[in-house]
Parts: structure tokens; C-alpha cells; sequence
């Protein structure tokens, strides 16, 4: 007993993990801070003095035509992403709780999307979407310019059939941690599978529901890869822009390191006031 009384040896292995965090997560959050009240134009460039004035970054967001639109879809990406990928997930994960047979493939076949390269995701819904020669232009039986007539649509489509599967995975291993012995003693009762549903297996899973949809609003916030593949630069005509996309642009195409610094740290104050908000509405219940 005597043993797990001593705290003292945990220090031994949370000295080097908190040594780790400060040096590749808490330095560079604060460097970059610091960043973007300075001068600083090309990426690994020196900064060269203090912006006048000093929030002129800050001040810019706030008139950047271009971030007001990567705020408007990213706020759209977030309801999509709420009720698109962990709305969807609760009901696959409900349907396949309830089937006896088959569960495993069911849990392989929707998590498979998560597991392929983003890149590869792009290339495959670009394919998909094409004006000419695309998979559904062909169904439709003629020639339409998606991606250009319903860019948001296109841009979201594959990055909710991406991410299903990984809010279905936690969805289900919470529903497998309810205990069964509460189902049978519903089914003496009487209670129907809709009733077990709605009583049991909801209530049940409300905590971890919590837990995705912070996680939903919070990786909507940073989504980028498969946005970018389908639409680089905005494309078209700067309609597509999310604060992920338009960071990585003024980082790497339009190299304005400060503005993207003070771009990212816009993000994470965002993430931390929304996760707060999600917190509140989704109320973590003791049961």
C-alpha cells in the first residue's frame, strides 16, 4: 500500500512528457502569439520590428473579405459538421447495436473511409464530381459543373462520408458499455425496442455524444486537408475558404506570416469559446 501512497516516482515520468509538450506545443503557441504582432512576411524570415500599430493583424480580420467568408463556411461546417457526421453516426450506431448478426462487418465497413489518405479522398470525389466524364454528371446524363454550381455541397459531402465512421466507433463502444442486464430487466417489463431506445440507451450515451460533438465543432474549426485537395486557393472564385484553408494559404502561397499568425490564434480562441458553448448545451449528466 505503502507503494501507491508515494507520489514521488510519478514526477520521474511526467517531467519528461510535460518537457516534451513545452518544447513542441506551448513554445511554438506562444512564439506564434508573439508572431503576429510582428513584421514578418516569408516563412522562416526574421521578424522585422513591431507591426503600427501593433494589432494591425488583428484589426484586419475584422475587415478581410476573405475571412469573413472562411467564418461564414466554417460556422456552416460545424452545424454539417454536428449534424451530418455525429447525427449520422448516433443512428448507424443505434441500428447496429440492434442487429445481432453482422456487427463486425458493419463496424469495418463504415470506419474503412477514416483510415484512407485524405489526398486520395480528394482525388476520388474530384473524380466523382467532374463536369465532364464524372460519376454523377454520367447519372444525371449530362454534363454539370458541380463544383461550381454547388461548391459548399461538394466541398462537405466527402468530408462528413470521411469522418462518420469516427464518431460511429465511439458511439458504439459507448453503447457496448451498457451494462445488459438493464435491457433484460426492461424486456420483463414489457418495454419495446423503441422504448429501450428511448429510455435506456439514449440517456445512456448522452455523455458521450457530449464528447463528439466537441470534438465535431472543435475539428471543424481545423479541417483542411480534403477541403484543400478538392479546392485549392478558394476555388472557385474564393467561395470555398475555411479558416484552416485560408491560414495554410497567407502560410505557404501568399506568404503574410504574421496575418496567418494571427489567423491560427483566432482559431484556437474560437475552438476554446465554442467547446465552452458546446459544453453548456450538451450537459454531461451522473447517472
Amino acid at each position: 500500500m505503502n507503494v501507491y501512497k508515494n507520489k514521488k516516482p510519478a514526477w520521474v515520468f511526467l517531467i519528461p512528457a510535460f518537457l516534451f509538450m513545452a518544447v513542441f506545443l506551448y513554445y511554438p503557441f506562444l512564439q506564434n502569439i508573439v508572431n503576429s504582432f510582428m513584421k514578418i512576411r516569408n516563412l522562416g524570415g526574421g521578424a522585422k520590428g513591431v507591426n503600427n500599430p501593433f494589432y494591425k493583424n488583428y484589426a484586419e480580420l475584422l475587415t478581410d473579405p476573405n475571412m469573413r467568408v472562411a467564418l461564414k463556411n466554417t460556422v456552416i461546417m460545424i452545424f454539417v459538421t454536428l449534424f451530418g457526421e455525429v447525427g449520422l453516426a448516433v443512428i448507424l450506431a443505434m441500428l447496429v447495436d440492434n442487429v445481432k448478426r453482422g456487427t463486425k462487418f458493419f463496424r469495418i465497413v463504415y470506419f474503412f473511409p477514416i483510415v484512407i489518405s485524405a489526398t486520395a479522398l480528394g482525388v476520388l470525389f474530384n473524380l466523382i464530381f467532374q463536369y465532364d466524364g464524372g460519376m454523377l454528371s454520367q447519372l444525371v446524363g449530362e454534363k454539370t459543373n458541380w463544383k461550381e454550381l454547388y461548391p459548399l455541397t461538394v466541398m462537405m459531402t466527402p468530408v462528413v462520408w470521411q469522418y462518420v465512421g469516427f464518431y460511429f466507433i465511439i458511439l458504439v463502444t459507448g453503447l457496448n458499455n451498457i451494462p445488459e442486464e438493464l435491457y433484460e430487466s426492461a424486456a420483463i417489463d414489457g418495454a419495446t425496442r423503441w422504448q429501450k431506445v428511448r429510455y435506456i440507451s439514449w440517456p445512456l450515451l448522452h455523455n458521450v455524444v457530449c464528447t463528439c460533438a466537441v470534438l465535431a465543432v472543435t475539428g471543424a474549426l481545423k479541417v483542411f486537408d480534403l477541403p484543400w485537395v478538392m479546392f485549392p486557393n478558394g476555388a472557385p472564385l474564393g467561395k470555398t475558404w475555411l479558416t484552416g484553408t485560408y491560414m495554410y494559404y497567407k502560410t505557404m502561397q501568399a506568404p503574410d506570416i504574421d496575418y496567418s499568425s494571427a489567423i491560427a490564434f483566432f482559431i484556437v480562441i474560437l475552438g476554446v469559446i465554442l467547446s465552452k458553448v458546446v459544453n453548456k448545451i450538451f450537459k454531461e449528466r451522473d447517472y
